[in-house]
C-alpha cells in the first residue's frame, strides 16, 4: 500500500504536495506553522485540512503496522499462506485486516474448542464436504474410534452436534461471511428500540416504541438512544430478517442442495448466525454508529467552538459584569478597558430579597464612578429577571449604556480551578466566575482558552461522546484560533500562550516570568533568552507573537523573521523610505507600487462580436492582473509567491485581527417577557449553538427558540452549519410556543 498515492488521491492533490507535507509533519513541525508559513511546500494547505491529512496518515501507518503484526502472528502458528498474506497485504481498512485474522486468534474455551479436543474435527470436514454418504452411518463409523467416556461423546449425534459446533464457528470466522452479514444489516437491518419500564415518563418517550433503518438514523438519534440506554430507560438491538441472512450464509456453505447432510448443514448455518455472527455483527454495527455520530458530534463541538472562540471583542468596554443568583444574589464585577478588576460586590435584585431600590443604587454608583458603558448578565439561573432589573434601570438612566446577555457555561468550573487561584489568589470564587463572564465580552478568545473547552457547551451530548477523541479535536481548533489571530507577547497569560505553536504551559511560564523580571519585550528576538525556548521552538513560534511599539514594526505583524529579509528588500525595491520601512502604519498604496514596477496590463475579455464588440472593447479600461505581478515580484526577489503574497497583506493591515471579519456583538437596551411573545412575530436574535437537528437563537428570553434544520431555509439543508454559525444574527418568525415547557419553535424562512 502506497501511502503517499493513497492521501493524494483522497484530498485530491499533487503527489510531491503531500511529500513535503508528510516531510514537515515527521520533522515535528505544528500545523499552524506548516499551514502559515511552509505553504510552497504544502501548496496552500488549510490548517483543517492538514490536521485531516495528519490524522489519516496516522491511521494509515498504524495500519501498515497492524498488518505487519497480524502477518507475523499467523506465521509464528505456521498457517500462513501466500494468498492470506497477499489478502492482508491488499487490505484498506483495519476491520478487514481483523476479519482475516479472526481464524487465527486464540480463542477462550468454546463449544468448537471442546469438539475438536474430543478429536471431531475430522468429522467436521466430512460433513463440509457433503459426501453421498448416510449422515448416521457416516457418523457412527466415525465414533466408534471417538465415542466413550473418557473423551467426552456418548454417541453419533453428540459426535455430529460437536463436528456442527466446529463448522459453525468456521462460518462466524470467515472473512467473506462476516462482511457479507455485516453489509446485509447495515443495508437492510433496523434499529430498534423500546422502554425498560413504558409506565415510566421520561425524555425518551418517542423511542418507547421506535424502529428505524440503521442505514437512515442520523447521529443524533444515536447518541439519544446510546444515553436513554446507558440511563436504563431503553432497550435497543438490532433487527434485520433472519431468514434472509441464513439463505445468505448457506449459499457459501451448502453446495449441493440433495446432499444427505443438507438438513445437518441448514440447522448448522442457522446455529452459526443466531448464536454467533449475528450478536457480533450487531454489537460491532453498534460500535460504528457510535463512532460515526460521535465523529460528527466532535466536529459540530469544534465548528461552534471556532466560531465563538473568532467572536471579535469588544474594544474600549467598561464593564459591570453581573453574575446571577437568588439566594446568595448576584456577583458584581467593575472591569476596566483592559479587564482589569476595578471593585466589586453583591447585589439582590432577585428573590427571596427582591431589593430592587437597593441594586439601581449601587449600579448607579458604579456606572458614575468608573464611567460605565456596558453592562454583561450571564445566562445560568436567575438571568431573566437580573436583565429585567437591568434593563428597566439603563431605561431611567435615559440611555448610553448598552448591556447584553453572555454564555456563562463553563465560568464556574474556571473560577474554581487552579489556574484561577493562581492568577487570582486573593479573590473569592464567585468574584473570579463574575470577572470572567466580562472578560469573554472584552476578548473571547483570551478568556475561553483558560476553561477546559469540552465546558464551554456549545454542541451536543459532550458527555456521552468519547472524550479522548473530543478533547483532542478542541485541542486543535484553541490552537488553530490563537495562531490565527495571534498574540501580544506584553500582555498575553500563561494560558493564552500556552497555545502558540511550540509552546507548552512550561515555556508560557517562563516567558510571562522573563517579561515580568525584565520589562516588556522589544523585540521577538528576545525570545531566545527565555529558559527552555530554543531554537527549534523560536522557530514554531516567532511569527504568531505580537509586539506593538517595538524595534522592528515587523514584529507586530505575521511575518515570521526568517521573512524579514524578503520584506525589507521587497519595501526598498518598492521604493519606501526609511521612516516608512520603520513605521507601523498600513502602506495602502504597496499594490499600486507593485503595479507600476512589474504590472502588465491585462486585456478585457470579448464580450460579442462584430463592430458593436470591437467598441464595446475599446471603451473597457484594461484590469490589473495583479497576480502575475506578484508572481513577477516573487521572481526578482527570489522568493516564493505565497510567501511574497502574505507579506503585502500584513503590510496592509499591520497588526489587524482577522475576529474583525465575524459578526459583531449584539447589545440590547430593553428586555422582553415570555408572556409577550406570539405566533407570527418576527424577531431579530443571536445563534447560541448549532446542532445536527437545527440551530438555537436567543431572542432575547431566557429559553432560547430552535430553528429546526427543516425551518432554515426553503431550500435543501444538508446540515445546519451549511446555513448559520454561532454568533450569526439572524432574523427569525416565532412559528410555534409551548408556555408550559417554556419552548419556542421558529423559522428562517421569511
Amino acid at each position: 500500500m502506497n501511502i503517499t498515492e493513497i492521501l493524494a488521491e483522497e484530498f485530491k492533490i499533487r503527489r510531491n504536495q503531500v511529500e513535503d507535507t508528510v516531510k514537515l509533519i515527521d520533522e515535528g513541525n505544528t500545523i499552524p506553522f506548516i499551514a502559515r508559513y511552509r505553504k510552497e511546500a504544502t501548496g496552500g494547505l488549510s490548517d483543517t485540512i492538514l490536521r485531516d491529512m495528519e490524522e489519516r496518515l496516522t491511521y494509515l501507518r498504524n495500519l501498515e503496522e497492524r498488518k505487519e503484526e497480524v502477518i507475523r502472528l499467523i506465521d509464528e502458528q505456521g498457517k500462513l499462506t501466500e494468498e492470506l498474506k497477499n489478502q492482508i497485504r491488499e487490505a484498506t481498512i483495519l476491520r478487514r485486516v481483523e476479519d482475516l485474522y479472526k481464524p487465527f486468534k486464540k480463542k477462550k474455551a468454546t463449544r468448537a474448542s471442546k469438539a475438536r479436543e474430543k478429536g471431531l474435527e475430522p468429522l467436521a470436514d466430512i460433513i463440509s464436504a457433503q459426501g453421498s454418504e448416510n449422515p448416521a452411518e457416516a457418523a457412527k463409523a466415525f465414533t466408534d474410534e471417538v465415542t466413550g467416556e473418557e473423551r467426552g461423546v456418548a454417541d453419533s449425534e453428540a459426535a455430529i452436534a460437536g463436528a456442527c459446533d466446529i463448522i459453525a464457528e468456521k462460518i462466524s470466522d470467515d472473512a467473506e461471511t462476516v462482511e457479507a452479514v455485516r453489509n446485509r444489516t447495515l443495508e437492510k437491518g433496523s434499529i430498534v428500540t423500546e422502554a425498560a419500564d413504558p409506565e415510566e415518563k421520561t425524555v425518551y418517550d418517542m423511542y418507547y416504541e421506535y424502529s428505524e433503518p440503521v442505514s437512515k438514523i442520523p447521529d443524533h438519534r444515536i447518541l439519544a438512544i446510546n444515553r436513554g440506554e446507558k440511563e436504563k430507560k431503553l432497550k435497543v438491538k438490532v433487527t434485520v430478517d433472519s431468514e434472509a441472512m441464513e439463505e445468505l450464509i448457506g449459499k457459501s456453505v451448502i453446495t449441493d442442495e440433495k446432499s444427505t447432510w443438507t438438513e445437518i448443514l441448514r440447522a448448522t448455518v442457522e446455529d452459526a448466525y443466531k448464536r454467533l455472527l449475528a450478536p457480533s455483527v450487531e454489537r460491532e454495527i453498534r460500535n460504528m454508529l457510535t463512532e460515526r455520530a460521535e465523529a460528527s458530534a466532535v466536529k459540530v463541538f469544534a465548528k461552534n467552538t471556532e466560531k465563538l472562540l473568532m467572536v471579535p471583542p469588544v474594544r474600549g468596554a467598561r464593564i459591570i459584569s453581573i453574575d446571577p443568583g437568588y439566594r446568595t444574589g448576584c456577583k458584581v464585577a467593575v472591569l476596566d478597558e483592559t479587564g482589569r478588576l476595578r471593585a466589586y460586590t453583591t447585589v439582590f435584585p432577585t428573590e427571596p430579597r427582591k431589593d430592587i431600590r437597593g441594586t439601581e443604587v449601587t449600579l448607579k454608583k458604579l456606572v458614575e464612578k468608573y464611567d460605565i458603558n456596558t453592562i454583561v448578565i450571564g445566562n445560568g439561573t436567575a438571568s431573566r429577571e437580573t436583565e429585567e432589573v437591568v434593563a428597566e434601570f439603563i431605561r431611567k438612566m435615559g440611555g448610553g449604556i448598552r448591556y447584553t446577555i453572555v454564555n456563562e457555561a463553563g465560568a464556574s468550573v474556571y473560577s474554581a480551578s487552579k489556574l484561577a487561584a493562581e492568577e487570582y489568589p486573593d479573590l473569592d470564587v464567585t468574584v473570579r466566575g463574575a470577572m470572567s463572564l466580562g472578560r469573554r465580552l472584552q476578548d473571547p478568545l483570551a478568556e475561553l482558552v483558560k476553561i477546559p473547552t469540552k465546558s464551554i457547551g456549545v454542541g451536543q451530548y459532550q458527555h456521552d461522546i468519547n472524550q479522548t477523541l473530543l478533547e483532542g479535536a478542541l485541542d486543535n481548533v484553541v490552537e488553530d484560533c490563537v495562531n490565527r489571530v495571534g498574540v501580544d507577547l506584553n500582555t498575553a497569560s500563561p494560558s493564552l500562550l500556552s497555545h502558540v505553536a511550540g509552546i507548552n504551559m512550561g515555556i508560557a511560564r517562563n516567558i510571562v516570568a522573563y517579561r515580568e523580571e525584565n520589562g516588556p519585550y522589544h523585540n521577538r528576538k528576545e525570545l531566545k533568552k527565555v529558559p527552555k525556548l530554543g531554537e527549534k521552538t523560536f522557530g514554531q513560534c516567532a511569527g504568531f507573537m505580537r509586539i506593538a511599539g517595538g524595534d522592528n514594526p515587523l514584529d507586530n505583524t505575521a511575518v515570521h523573521p526568517e521573512s524579514y529579509g524578503i520584506a525589507g528588500d521587497m519595501l526598498e525595491r518598492l521604493g519606501y523610505s526609511g521612516a516608512e520601512l520603520n513605521s507601523e502604519a498600513a502602506l495602502t498604496d504597496i499594490d499600486d507600487r507593485i503595479w507600476e514596477r512589474y504590472g502588465e496590463e491585462k486585456k478585457p475579455a470579448r464580450r460579442g462580436k462584430g463592430l458593436a464588440a470591437l467598441a464595446e472593447l475599446s471603451a473597457d479600461k484594461p484590469e490589473r492582473n495583479m497576480k502575475k505581478a506578484v508572481e513577477k515580484l516573487a521572481a526578482d526577489l527570489d522568493a516564493g509567491v505565497p510567501t511574497v503574497a502574505d507579506i503585502i497583506e500584513e503590510m496592509k493591515k499591520p497588526g489587524r485581527d482577522p475576529r474583525e471579519d465575524a459578526p459583531p456583538v449584539v447589545f440590547r437596551n430593553d428586555v422582553r417577557s415570555f408572556d409577550d411573545l406570539e405566533v407570527g412575530m418576527e424577531l431579530e436574535g443571536t445563534v447560541r449553538n448549532v446542532v445536527d437537528f437545527g440551530a438555537f437563537v436567543d431572542i432575547g428570553v431566557k429559553n432560547d427558540g430552535l430553528v429546526h434544520i427543516s425551518e432554515l431555509s426553503r431550500k435543501y439543508v444538508k446540515h445546519p452549519m451549511d446555513v448559520v454559525s454561532v454568533g450569526d444574527t439572524v432574523k427569525v418568525r416565532i412559528i410555534k410556543i409551548d408556555r408550559e415547557k417554556q419552548k419556542i419553535g421558529l423559522t428562517m424562512k421569511l
